[in-house]
């Protein structure tokens, strides 16, 4: 009996699926890009009145931010494969 083998498929998402799930991703990254520049913006509105207290916890979440960001990329690179 000759069994023949399917070939190894690099995803299980079809092609329109991961096409959905980049531009979701896309438009996450998007938003998470508009409230870091917010939080700049913020962050050196307060430093230039006088606030100091603020740039810790302010660096501290666009360091969050970047993770995400980061997560994100990692997530895609890994629906090639």
């Amino acid at each position: 009996m000759n069994r023949t083998t399917s070939p190894k498929r690099s995803s299980h998402f079809s092609r329109t699926q991961r096409l959905t799930i980049v531009t979701g991703i896309l438009f996450i990254v998007a938003i998470i890009i508009i409230l870091q520049l917010w939080l700049f913006t913020a962050t050196m509105n307060a430093y230039l009145g006088g606030d100091t207290g603020i740039l810790l916890p302010a660096a501290l979440a666009s360091l969050v931010c970047l993770g995400l960001n980061l997560g994100l990329l990692y997530y895609v690179y890994g629906l090639d494969r």
